[in-house]
């Protein structure tokens, strides 16, 4: 186990930071060992294993299969692992419904020009 006691992080980061290395270098196939197992290897309870693999779900590294297992989602790419930013995200939608805003305005103008 490469997890070092000094560290300060907290332990589920400790566990995704672990298994997304392994992952990174290949250490892993498709799907990654059981919870059990893991829990095992770093000493720690199951839940904090799940909660560290949770970040990486969140991430979009590995999915749940639910009593399957964790599987690794696809290929290491570093621009498809990354999380959509939601700010980003939140800027386009915003121009989104601006554009739209104007189009409803502009024919609301030529409908209410052209009967009157």
């Amino acid at each position: 186990m490469s997890v070092v006691a000094s560290d300060p992080r907290p332990k589920p980061v400790k566990v995704a930071d672990t298994v997304r290395a392994r992952i990174k270098d290949g250490k892993y196939n498709a799907k990654l060992p059981t919870t059990r197992e893991l829990a095992r290897e770093f000493g720690y309870a199951g839940q904090t294993i799940r909660d560290g693999l949770g970040i990486l779900v969140d991430e979009g590294l590995i999915f749940s299969a639910g009593n399957r297992g964790y599987f690794i989602a696809s290929d290491i790419d570093s621009s498809s692992t990354r999380k959509p930013d939601i700010g980003e995200e939140l800027k386009e939608m915003r121009l989104q419904i601006q554009a739209l805003t104007e189009r409803v305005a502009a024919l609301e103008m030529r409908s209410g020009s052209s009967g009157a």
